[in-house]
């Protein structure tokens, strides 16, 4: 195993000591579950060529697991789509490579801290912790992807992984997906998972994944992470086409609160198992059910994300028609959903459209405000550029009374649309992240 510099394990524990004050507050147990959160975690079933490992390394909580190791079969491919922050995180630098190659026997990852703006040190922890699932595994260390997620800033504890690692070499134990979601959760209320099942000519394939996230979600590629695997035998340009897809309609569609994570990370991996004839392109019919349940799949996942927003306590589906382009009605959309005004008037249940139409005009996208329209929960509120005559408020605040919210925009000037979802902005938001570190 490698070594630990004495002077770093000081550090270290210096570092893990000022953590541990906030151990309680910020365990995903201590904060209370989301009222958009689903009735129960799905069951999902077994992928073959992956097994799962989770372990109590005490990186930030106590008296949970917080580091998850993902074993994959030999001949696996893998395809990622990473924030495009300018302050990416080291364990996305590491993986961007990783992708791009698209090969990979593991993936290790760990909450509670992001690894993060933390320097040449920060870029060789990431190194280490590579070498030492590489070594528990059985592979080499460029075969190994890496994720973190939690604060910024702080030095990676790295040695406290050396230990956790060394007890799933020496267990024969599989995770189960939930305690795997559970493990790399930070502020999450709830763990959040997905499964699907799709056809490849003759073969049925599975798909499941994991996600972590709840505040700090924007995505540009939120803290968000989320993990896809299936068996289905596919190439790395195929599963990298279908995976960019599926995340600009799903991920790259939610906000919580208009940041985006130095660390988002979505992966896919294919382990082949399912022996599936490979298709000629990301575009051949054979891959029309696997495209549909991969795109159900990650769909599933942002929205869970976001129905676990800090503090949320409406889920907002923002629906933008009549742009002149895709990129212009997402825009709009965007500017609605991240607007804190309209988001806290929703939470206030206050029918204040006027921030709607604040939210579009400040967005920049081109419009004629004589042509704009706005309807909050099926009730049409404004038409060509003003308030509908005899318009009932009593109708939009019944419909805000209720956890699922619906705005709609019609900018009148073309085709395109685009749906977007978010959630409100309450107290409680204020609250988590005013105590997230002390």
């Amino acid at each position: 195993m490698i070594p630990v510099r004495a002077a770093r394990e000081r550090n270290t524990n210096n570092v893990t000591a000022s953590c541990n004050r906030a151990l309680l507050t910020s365990n995903m147990s201590a904060l209370k579950r989301s009222p958009l959160a689903p009735e129960r975690f799905p069951r999902l079933p077994k992928v073959p060529g992956v097994l799962l490992q989770t372990a109590r390394a005490r990186i930030k909580y106590a008296g949970r697991d917080d580091l998850l190791l993902a074993e994959l079969a030999r001949g696996t491919t893998v395809a990622g789509v990473f924030t495009q922050s300018a302050t990416a995180s080291a364990p996305v630098q590491w993986s961007r490579k990783i992708a791009d190659a698209g090969r990979a026997r593991a993936i290790l990852i760990n909450s509670g801290n992001a690894n993060t703006f933390t320097g040449v040190q920060g870029i060789a922890d990431v190194r280490t912790t590579a070498a030492m699932a590489a070594q528990a595994v059985g592979c080499r260390s460029h075969e190994v992807l890496i994720a973190s997620t939690g604060v910024i800033g702080e030095p990676l504890p790295v040695a406290r992984f050396e230990p956790a690692l060394a007890r799933m070499r020496r267990s024969s134990h599989q995770a189960s997906w939930l305690q795997a979601a559970r493990a790399i959760g930070t502020t999450d209320t709830y763990p959040k998972g997905s499964t699907r099942q799709a056809r490849i000519g003759n073969r049925v394939v599975t798909l499941c994944g994991i996600a972590k996230g709840s505040g700090m979600i924007a995505p540009d590629m939120a803290t968000m992470l989320a993990f896809v695997f299936t068996d289905a035998r596919l190439p790395a340009p195929l599963l990298r086409a279908l995976l960019h897809s599926g995340v600009a309609r799903s991920f790259n569609c939610i906000t919580v609160d208009s940041d985006t994570s130095t660390s988002d990370t979505v992966l896919l991996a294919a382990t082949a198992q399912a022996g599936n004839r490979v298709p000629r392109s990301a575009s051949a019919a054979e891959l029309k059910d696997f495209r549909r349940a991969l795109n159900e799949l990650l769909t599933d996942l942002a929205i869970q994300v976001v129905r676990d927003g800090e503090g949320a306590s409406k889920f907002i589906t923002v629906d933008v028609t009549g742009a002149g382009s895709p990129g212009s009605a997402r825009k709009a959309a965007l500017a609605i959903a991240n607007s804190p005004l309209v988001k806290t008037a929703i939470a206030g249940e206050d029918a204040n459209w006027g921030r709607v139409v604040m939210a579009v005009g400040k967005s920049g996208v081109r419009l004629d405000q004589r042509c704009l329209s706005v309807a909050i929960g099926g009730v049409l509120i404004a038409r060509e550029g003003e308030r509908v005559t005899g318009y009932d408020e009593t109708k939009v605040s019944a419909h805000l009374s209720g956890e699922q919210i619906c705005i709609a925009v019609n900018l009148g000037i073309g085709r395109a649309r685009s749906r977007v979802w978010t959630c409100d902005l309450t107290h409680d938001y204020i609250r988590i992240n005013a105590d997230y570190r002390t």
